[in-house]
This record gives C-alpha cells, sequence and structure tokens, in this order.
C-alpha cells in the first residue's frame, strides 16, 4: 500500500504513519502547500520525497489542484491521506485520484468545522474522540470508516483536549484505517458504478475480523474510585479503577468493614482479589492465605475454622502479613483464629456480629465484605481477565477449567486410591493460583508444601518437599499427592518427590520424556494421573 500525504502544518499523523507503518503501507510522497510547512522537514528525515504546490494569489481552487495531480503524478500511490491539508477539495481532484481519507478530531457528525474542540467543550460533552472518514467535496461529510473516542475531563481546555484527542484517538485511528485498506478489508462503493463521480453518494463497507469471543476492537470505560498512598512500591503512585458493570464478586467495590482502619495498597488489592479468586474454586467451606499473590496455604473442611487451621499451619510464618480469604461468612471462632496473628486483609462474603466484634480488635486490619458469591457459573461470572504491557493489553479467557475424576488418565500401573483421587483434584484447583513453575503437595483437602515461581521444574519440588518438611505444622510430605502445573520434561523431578515420601502425582503429561517419567513412577510404586492440559500462571 502507498500513501500520497498531503499536509499543510506539522503532518504529525502522517509522520506517525510512516513511523509505524500499518498493514505494511509506506508513504510514497508527501505534498503540502506551505513553503515553510514543518512537514517538509519530517518528511525528509524519513527519506519520503517531498513536493511543495503554493496556491498563486488569485488562482482558482481548479488551477492549483491541476497542478497538485500534476506533481503527483510523478509517484505509485493507492490511497491519499490528508493530515491538516487546509483546503476545501474539488469533485475534479477527488476524481483523478483513489480513495482519499481525511480525520477529524471530534465524533462525527457531531462537531463538524475548524473548532470542533471549543465546541465540544462549550456542550458540555463528556465523550469526543476522532472520525476517519472518506472525503467528498462536503466538508467533514464523507462516510465514516472508523472512530474513537476519547474522555472529556472537567478541567481539559481546548489546548489539552487536542492534545489528547491527537494522541489517544487520532494516532489510534487513522493507522487502523489504513491498515484495513492495506489488507484489503474495506470497499469503497459510489452510487453509479464506474461511471459515478467524486459527487456521488459513497457507501463503505468494512469486512469484519472473525475472531471469536474476542472482539475486533475493544472500549474500556472505568472511572477513578481512590488514589492509593502507592503502588508496588513507595515510590510509585497508584490508582483503583472500578467497573461498575461487573456482577462478580469482587474486592474492588468491597465495602470495608473496619472503620477507622488504613486503606488498601496495590499490594493489599492485587492479594486480595487473588486469594477470593482462590476460595471461589470450592463449594466446602475453604479457607486461603495470600502472600504476593501465591498460596502459602489453602484447605476445604466441614467447618471454616478448621479450613483455616489447615490452611494457617501449612506454612505459618509466611502467612504472617499476608492475605486471608473465606467462602463462607465469617463466624467468631474463623474471626479468632485469623485475629491470633498479624494480617493486612480478610476477605468474606459476609461476618456475624461477634466475628467483626474479634476482628474490629485489631486496628488496622482491613475487613472487606464481598457479598455473596453466588453458586456454579454465577460465582465466577467474569469470563476473562487482562494484563497491560507497554504497547498493548493481553487478553484471555479465565482458567476455569475443574477437571473431575473422570477426566483423568491413569498411566501408572499403580491405581489412585478415591482419597487420592479426592486430593488430586483438589491440588490441581489450587495449583492453577500459583505462580509457575508451579509444585503443590496436599493431603486429603489441605496443601502440605507449595514450590512456587521457579525456573526449573524440579527445584519447585525441592522448594515444596523443604517447606513441607520445615514450615509445615503436623504435616508432612510423607504419603502426599504432588501436582504439577504442567509436564516434567526429566525423571528427575519424579526422583526427588519420592525422596520426600510423594505417593502420587497429578500432571497435564505431554512431554517428549512421559515414558520415561511414568517408568520413574512405576519404579517408586507412584500413582499417576495426567489431566491432558496445563495450569501455567505467570500473573
Amino acid at each position: 500500500m502507498k500513501i500520497a500525504g498531503l499536509a499543510s502544518n506539522r503532518g504529525r499523523n502522517l509522520r506517525h504513519i510512516a513511523d509505524v507503518a500499518p498493514g505494511g503501507a509506506e508513504l510514497s510522497v508527501v505534498l503540502t502547500n506551505r513553503e515553510s510547512a514543518p512537514v517538509l522537514e519530517a518528511a525528509t528525515e524519513r527519506r519520503v520525497p517531498t513536493e511543495v504546490v503554493v496556491r498563486g494569489e488569485g488562482e482558482s481552487r481548479e488551477s492549483h489542484e491541476r497542478r497538485v495531480l500534476d506533481r503527483l503524478s510523478g509517484y505509485d500511490f493507492d490511497l491519499v491521506c490528508l493530515d491538516g491539508y487546509m483546503r476545501v477539495l474539488t469533485d475534479e481532484f477527488l476524481d483523478s485520484v483513489p480513495t482519499t481519507l481525511n480525520v477529524h478530531p471530534s465524533l462525527l457528525p457531531s462537531f463538524p468545522g475548524t473548532n470542533a474542540h471549543e465546541q465540544v467543550l462549550d456542550a458540555g460533552v463528556r465523550t469526543t474522540g476522532c472520525t476517519v472518514h472518506v472525503v467528498t467535496e462536503e466538508v467533514d461529510d464523507g462516510p465514516i470508516v472508523t472512530q474513537e473516542p476519547v474522555p472529556v475531563y472537567a478541567d481539559d481546555d481546548a489546548d489539552s483536549l487536542k492534545t489528547r484527542v491527537l494522541h489517544e484517538a487520532e494516532f489510534v485511528a487513522y493507522p487502523r484505517a489504513v491498515r484495513w485498506f492495506a489488507e484489503d478489508r474495506v470497499t469503497v462503493e459510489r452510487e453509479g458504478g464506474e461511471e459515478a463521480g467524486a459527487g456521488d453518494p459513497v457507501a463503505v463497507e468494512i469486512d469484519g475480523d472473525v475472531g471469536g469471543d474476542f472482539p475486533e476492537r475493544r472500549f474500556v470505560s472505568e472511572e477513578r474510585a481512590d488514589t492509593l498512598r502507592y503502588g508496588e512500591n513507595p515510590h510509585q503512585d497508584a490508582a483503583l479503577y472500578v467497573d461498575d458493570g461487573c456482577e462478580e464478586a469482587n474486592v474492588v467495590s468491597a465495602g470495608q468493614r473496619n472503620p477507622g482502619a488504613k486503606g488498601m495498597g496495590y499490594n493489599n488489592y492485587n492479594d486480595a482479589d487473588a486469594a477470593l479468586n482462590l476460595v471461589k474454586e470450592f463449594d466446602d467451606p475453604a479457607a486461603a492465605v495470600i502472600k504476593h499473590t501465591n498460596p502459602a496455604g489453602c484447605a476445604t473442611s466441614d467447618t471454616l475454622d478448621d479450613a483455616y487451621d489447615r490452611a494457617l499451619r501449612t506454612d505459618a510464618k509466611s502467612a504472617f502479613g499476608g492475605i486471608v480469604a473465606l467462602n463462607r461468612e465469617c463466624d467468631a471462632d474463623t474471626a479468632a483464629e485469623i485475629a491470633d496473628s498479624f494480617k493486612e486483609v480478610v476477605v468474606a462474603p459476609g461476618y456475624t456480629d461477634s466475628a467483626l466484634d474479634v476482628l474490629r480488635e485489631k486496628k488496622n486490619l482491613r475487613v472487606l465484605d464481598v457479598g455473596p458469591l453466588g453458586e456454579g457459573d454465577a460465582r465466577v461470572s467474569e469470563r476473562f481477565t487482562e494484563k497491560p504491557i507497554v504497547g498493548g493489553r493481553l487478553v484471555q479467557e479465565r482458567d476455569l477449567q475443574s477437571p473431575t475424576a473422570e477426566d483423568l488418565e491413569i498411566v501408572t500401573d499403580r491405581e489412585p486410591t478415591d482419597d487420592q483421587l479426592e486430593t488430586m483434584l483438589f491440588a490441581w484447583k489450587t495449583l492453577k493460583h500459583v505462580k509457575s513453575n508451579g509444585i503443590l503437595f496436599a493431603t486429603g483437602t489441605e496443601t502440605v508444601g507449595v514450590g512456587m515461581g521457579q525456573v526449573s521444574r524440579v527445584d519447585a519440588v525441592t522448594l515444596a518437599a523443604m517447606k513441607a518438611e520445615k514450615d509445615a505444622d503436623g504435616k508432612s510430605a510423607e504419603g502426599a499427592v504432588m501436582a504439577s502445573d504442567a509436564f516434567f520434561p526429566f525423571p528427575d523431578a519424579i526422583e526427588e518427590a519420592a525422596d520426600a515420601g510423594i505417593e502420587a502425582v497429578i500432571q497435564p503429561g505431554g512431554s517428549v520424556n512421559d515414558e520415561d517419567v511414568i517408568a520413574a513412577a512405576d519404579e517408586h510404586d507412584m500413582a499417576m494421573a495426567f489431566t491432558g492440559s496445563r495450569c501455567f500462571r505467570h500473573d
């Protein structure tokens, strides 16, 4: 895709298009009607040929445009892009060149003309943006190719709004439109077909891009709920934005039930979200203790206080200053156990009055009430999760896999017992919330040792065994089940697990060395089950 760019001043959109080359498009020429236009220097720096055609005093539009067309005739181009080209083009010009695009700094048809930003502010609207449209002889009236919205802030003036519309809207929408043309996804048709002229009505059709559940474009509108004390570290500023459309129980909109306690920080929100998502996995009473978004311990039981006790005893040392999440209303017995050591936050779907009396004795303990968790699919109604990265955003489905015993493939000579199968399934649900490379040891429905965030899988096994041996209270890896978030590339991790006393393993399978790994398990009389899918967690 070759572009002829026309600009009268800086040509910042043309410069941006030249820099990002959307769809492989490139500028073949930049033409201006001003001898001193800054766009000339910018184009030269980018090795783009330039032309200057100044309209003579008293010269007609038609005459000037014929000279422009004569200069452009020496270049190959498939698209004309205007960028602040302060001339109204005639039918004759538009009939003589390929499709011509322009970008206007408002959401047309609202606020046409040269003072769009002032019109926006005078009208008091809260959303503006830009419009990329096909140029016709009617100013700011051609059919729309794409638009990009921008919020209008209370302290905006015309200059600040102009800057933000340029960088947040025009720099996004104009390259998008060019890329669509480069990818041959835009059809421009005039009534009358090949005999039609520039003055005839124009229709634009955009071919859709099928992406399944992932839309081609996303708009995110969130209100700032709070300015936080700081981010991950004191030298980083931070803020909290709220999605008022979220119906799933969440820590962002949770009420704080301990008046006078200090506000939630960036890390508190991050850890509390991780903790709440973990206990949502379970139907039975469940408790989890989270530190730096990793589970220090997790358990289910017949009673909430027992579940918390079992979770805490996995690694009470690491739980110091951690986050507690419960999937049942917090009662006084559970509250007393939580208050027995220093915690930053407790998250639950409600509290009894007696539980609040206990927890409020801890002046700086944040007590979050997220409301009912719901049942079944309603408990985790938000389907997607996302991570901003420099230059974009990654979006994926949440990992909601929840295999049953029937889903597992038993690959060893030894069959797991019913109790071991139950533990495997518990361990897998919990492991989904452990940073990769992740290994988890469990007995019954409680964690014994967790090895998280290692760059070597065998090191993760070693860490889980060490934590079970050194930090677990009244627990042991002897006879436990090991869960791995990805396959074992070599048998060495099985050897390490056997030394720790592991008797059963759940893992995805799929390694080229699966046969060697299975053989090692058989040699140590271990039961091993494959899930057929991994559960990496990198954030």
